[in-house]
């Protein structure tokens, strides 16, 4: 149990004008913006949380919900190991599970040399300590995936990672913030900042707010975020990662499966469905919400799934989308303080953030409340495009995703 002082968000009159204040001010309402207000909030913090649009609208609430530590990029690693475990527990979080599940996911290799780089990577993340990817061959593959291709010679799999359902996860971690008093505002987009006094005061279509804390969780819109707090340009891409769901089909399939060579998130729900996505973009208009969606690559996308399970020339897509992500050259987020007093950000989480949400706001929670958080953040310094110069000089992780 949490014992919470009773510093709610209060209002304040200046200059004829009514501004909201309180000790926090979170930017974004997606995941990592409800978690990074819950944990404020839990550490006795009043918060504050603006939303240019609505909790979840954009990549936080339509996107597969992978909940996995399978492929992350080396640097995310331990982070996610730590988020792995806070899913497990979620229903003790925010009294909800959010309808996880440890189906497991599965990296198919679908050809001798993808499964010698399979083998290089758990040997890679063994000599760091890690053992959670494990090799399987072709007989295990069959046994978990008895509906895979014969042309596929084996994998890797995380045996309890899974899924979990995207848009309710969001509105779980909302509800909680606001049973613990955390005060949303929807339509708040933010239009200018500045430091006065030792506070931020923000300005939104909704009104003026102070704080002593800001927390920029703007997603593919952090990098204008940022920039109104002082930030040097940050190279944050607005993309929209593409999803399919097919009508309901016979079971076939429990875990997620990915592919090695070629990009895939690949699972069946409960009710037959079957959701196929993994990184093929569309187009996204972030100024206009707006998103357009790219048949060729969903097309795509659909073959690589049918040529790894045979069993989808019965499928019938039903429904296609795309939302809209922030997505950075070296495909790992943007995590940490800002170059400014009181700013912190979290974004560019480059369509794989999900599964670390939950320690992503404990880990800003810490940063706020202690000046520094219990995960080695460094390598998601906001600093490190502008300190390399050439931000496309590092290129995407091979694992990443």
């Amino acid at each position: 149990m949490h014992t919470l002082p009773r510093n709610e968000p209060g209002e304040r009159h200046a200059a004829g004008r009514v501004k909201k204040h309180a000790d926090a001010v979170v930017i974004g309402a997606g995941l990592h913006g409800c978690s990074t207000a819950l944990h404020l909030r839990l550490g006795g913090l009043s918060v504050l949380v603006l939303e240019k649009d609505y909790p979840g609208r954009h990549a936080s609430g339509v996107n597969a919900g992978g909940v996995r530590r399978l492929g992350r990029a080396l640097e995310e690693v331990a982070m996610s190991m730590v988020a792995a475990d806070m899913w497990k527990h979620m229903a003790d979080l925010v009294d909800d599970d959010c309808g996880f599940e440890a189906s497991g996911q599965i990296k198919v290799a679908e050809s001798e040399g993808e499964f010698d780089l399979q083998k290089k990577r758990v040997a890679m993340l063994q000599s760091r300590g890690f053992g959670h990817e494990k090799l399987i061959d072709k007989t295990i593959l069959r046994e978990r995936l008895p509906a895979v291709s014969p042309h596929c010679v084996g994998g890797i799999l995380v045996e309890d990672d899974g899924h979990a359902n995207p848009f309710r996860t969001v509105t779980a971690f909302r509800r909680r913030c606001e049973t613990l008093g955390v005060e949303f505002h929807s339509g708040a987009a933010v239009t200018a900042a500045r430091q006065r006094h030792g506070n931020w005061l923000i300005e939104t279509a909704k009104g003026s707010f102070e704080s002593a804390m800001v927390v920029n969780c703007a997603g593919a819109w952090g990098g204008r975020v940022a920039a109104l707090l002082g930030e040097p340009p940050v190279p944050v891409d607005a993309q929209a990662p593409m999803l399919m769901i097919t009508a309901r089909m016979p079971a076939f399939i429990e875990p997620v499966v990915g592919a090695q060579g070629r990009t895939l998130s690949f699972k069946q729900f409960a009710n037959g469905t079957v959701l196929v996505g993994g990184g093929h973009r569309g187009r996204a208009e972030s100024g206009t919400n707006a998103t357009s969606l790219n048949y060729q690559r969903l097309a795509i996308n659909a073959q690589t799934a049918l040529d790894i399970f045979p069993i989808m020339s019965q499928a019938r897509v039903v429904r296609c989308w795309a939302g809209i992500e922030g997505v950075m050259p070296d495909q790992i987020p943007v995590i940490g303080p800002g170059s400014e007093p009181g700013v912190f950000h979290a974004f560019g989480f480059s369509a794989h953030g999900f599964q670390l949400g939950p320690v992503v706001g404990r880990i800003l929670g810490e940063l706020v409340a202690h000046g520094r958080g219990s995960l080695d953040i460094g390598p998601f310094a906001i600093g490190r495009f502008a300190d390399k110069g050439d931000a496309t000089q590092h290129g995407a992780r091979s694992y990443g995703g």
